[in-house]
């Protein structure tokens, strides 16, 4: 499948600004925008550094405003929205064609008879990011003007310049310095050959349309800091640079074919991780394996320099542990890199408290929250994974106490009440005011979904880590009696979440209300995951009421379409947002758990890989060449949230693998 469009997307406004694009640098800065060049969020820049990685990232550049002298014309090939509706230039109507190669976007703008090349990426583990233009096509000299337009502010943030912020802007060799205040990380706006003047003039109301709709802040200022010249003649190339680093690389060959080679290896190891007789995937499979790496970044701590972790999601997710352990497997594992896996295992386990892995890492400080359920659970599950794709007895050994630690803890009772229940053998958690499990929507003290009691999802991942840590206890010659009663103690037990009357499974027991018999999606978890407590009977009918009820083309709705609290559409401010973030929103990492539960009922592989075919045509449609977050669950299932989230690319990646035949 190509990543690719022509005049019928780029030349309209309205699609080409809806289509966004990203590159990554492996320590948590990323660079996105508009197929069209319109800012429409605040999250959009070219230079997105992580000052403190993989987090404390920072918008140092906004966009680069291009214009060019062609013989006797003039084209602007930028666009500009203000916040009183004027559109500025209109320069994707100039854009000819849009691709992706690899993960660097490529736009071909036509002018009169010349047609210039621009491509964006960034240097891995680095804060730089590379603008090149090629003049591919031309009778004559082709004049380039850039002006680059800079900020320096945290990215959940926005810019005001109420009090004429006077930046510090500096001519140095090859370009201009630009330092926001004397404390602040300078960036460096280098060429290769281009004329630099530095200007200081602030633009003020950009139109961030994206915001408006999530009822946010939908107007920023930025500043013109400084303009470079060129001419450019046939087959002549300019490379700009945005970097932190004083003396970056200024080849724009080299630097890109660097990143060609990168993401070249990372397809060698995914397909020398496949079956030796399995058929060669489709493209927009393969272009999931270079999504999956965007997510994977450095997370240095004393005990290892070279530590990894997983970013929940573009633009604004840090690391999550829960989003973290649920993506390991696909991003690591099916892509042939379990080094980076046992990394990010080891990572954690350093941060384990009171038997909980933690939450989130904040933007601000390094001091993690722990505040979930099932984040602790699913590390157990990606231990599993890990272990069977690599038998490495030494990591298991090394975690083991950790383990053994974790179900301690639980059995006799942690952090907001998460403890194991005597009666039942069953593990309860919650109290007032707090949200614990992955449906964890808060705004201000309301907690929308609170489920406090005993979740499902939460005791089918108790049952599966008690049969694996048996599993595991047996692996390394330990005691693994007390963890297979246990667990055949949670079986038992585990038929309370069975409801007759709906001839599916209760979403949580023993709640301050009762048992809730919400139709939701996490009784999937209970036929999904390797050690299923259903009988054989009941897995069918979780998994036909989920396709019957539940399933749309990119995953699974957060609750059912009759319920009185279903909300269709996602959108609006912070309260309506999370009011509907799992009262009926579609996530799409719930469709890599349907299909593996479908997989295990109905035994056939290739129906169950059809369920994955619609997100091909999603990797064009909103996060170009990845898999958003969630989406509406009214048709047509707009896709909306992150443009690109780790444990959708991971769940579907995943799910394709254990399809294979």
């Amino acid at each position: 499948m190509c990543m690719e469009f022509g005049r019928e997307i780029c030349g309209n406004l309205d699609i080409a600004a809806s289509r966004e694009w990203l590159v990554t640098n492996g320590i948590g800065g990323y660079a996105s925008g508009t197929v069209a060049g319109l800012l429409t969020r605040r999250y959009h820049g070219l230079l997105v550094a992580a000052l403190q990685p993989p987090l404390g990232r920072t918008l140092l550049l906004a966009k680069l405003d291009e214009t060019v002298l062609y013989g006797d014309g003039f084209y602007s090939l930028y666009t500009n929205r203000w916040a009183d509706g004027t559109i500025d230039a209109h320069g994707y109507q100039n854009i000819e064609h849009f691709s992706l190669e690899g993960t660097v976007p490529l736009w071909r703008f036509a002018v009169a008879d010349a047609l210039l090349e621009k491509r964006i990426w960034m240097q891995q583990a680095a804060n730089t990011t590379y603008v090149q233009y090629t003049l591919r096509r031309a009778t004559q000299p082709l004049k380039l003007t850039l002006k680059a337009i800079a900020n320096y502010r945290d990215y959940h943030s926005d810019t005001h310049n109420y009090n004429d912020w006077q930046m510090s802007i500096e001519q140095v060799e090859q370009g201009i310095c630009v330092s926001a205040y004397p404390d602040a990380v300078p960036i460096y706006l280098l060429t290769d050959r281009a004329s630099a003047s530095p200007a200081h003039n602030w633009y003020y109301n950009f139109d961030l349309a994206v915001e408006r709709y999530r009822g946010l802040s939908d107007k920023e200022d930025h500043l013109h800091a400084a303009t470079f010249e060129v001419t450019l003649n046939l087959g002549e190339s300019l490379t700009f640079v945005a970097s932190t680093h004083k003396q970056p690389e200024l080849n724009g060959e080299a630097a890109l074919k660097h990143r060609h080679t990168l993401e070249q290896k990372l397809i060698g190891l995914w397909k020398s991780n496949r079956p030796l007789n399995a058929a060669d995937p489709p493209a927009w499979v393969n272009h999931l394996v270079l999504a999956a790496d965007q997510f994977i970044v450095d997370r240095s701590v004393p005990e290892d320099p070279q530590g990894k972790t997983i970013i929940a999601g573009y633009p604004w997710f840090s690391d999550w542990g829960r989003d973290t352990m649920i993506s390991l497997p696909g991003l690591t594992l099916a892509t042939g890199r379990p080094e980076i896996a046992r990394s990010i295992l080891r990572t954690f386990a350093r941060h384990v408290d009171q038997g909980m892995l933690p939450n989130r890492f904040p933007d601000a400080g390094q001091t993690p929250e722990y505040n979930t359920v099932d984040a602790t659970l699913w590390y157990f599950e990606a231990i599993r994974a890990y272990y069977n794709a690599t038998e490495d007895n030494d990591l298991l050994m090394e975690l083991f106490p950790v383990l053994t630690d974790i179900i301690n803890w639980h059995c006799r009772g942690t952090r907001y009440n998460i403890h194991l229940d005597a009666t039942d053998g069953l593990l309860y958690a919650g109290e007032k005011g707090v949200q614990l499990t992955w449906m964890d929507a808060k705004v201000g003290d309301w907690v929308v979904t609170p489920r406090i009691g005993k979740p499902i999802e939460v005791n089918a991942l108790w049952y599966n880590s008690l049969r694996t840590m048996a599993k595991f206890a047996r692996l390394i010659g330990k005691p693994h009696q007390e963890y297979e009663a246990m667990a055949d103690r949670a079986q038992i037990r585990f038929a309370r979440f069975w409801n007759q009357q709906t001839g599916s499974c209760y979403d949580v027991l023993d709640t301050p209300n009762g048992d809730d018999p919400s139709v939701r999606p996490n009784q999937i978890f209970a036929v999904s995951l390797p050690e299923s407590p259903l009988t054989t009977a009941q897995q069918k009918a979780v998994v036909d009421i989920c396709g019957q009820m539940l399933l749309t083309s990119h995953g699974l709705r957060s609750l059912v379409s009759n319920h009185p609290q279903y909300q269709g559409k996602y959108g609006g401010n912070q309260y309506q947002r999370d009011g509907a973030y799992h009262q009926g929103t579609v996530w799409g990492w719930l469709l890599g758990s349907f299909v593996t539960a479908h997989l295990r009922v109905y035994k056939n592989p290739k129906q169950a890989r059809q369920f994955l075919q619609p997100m091909a045509n999603h990797l064009i449609a909103h996060g170009i060449g990845s898999l958003s977050e969630i989406f509406d669950g009214d048709a047509p299932m707009t896709p909306r949230g992150c443009i690109a989230q780790a444990w959708t690319v991971a769940e579907v990646l995943r799910a394709w693998l254990v399809t294979e035949v």
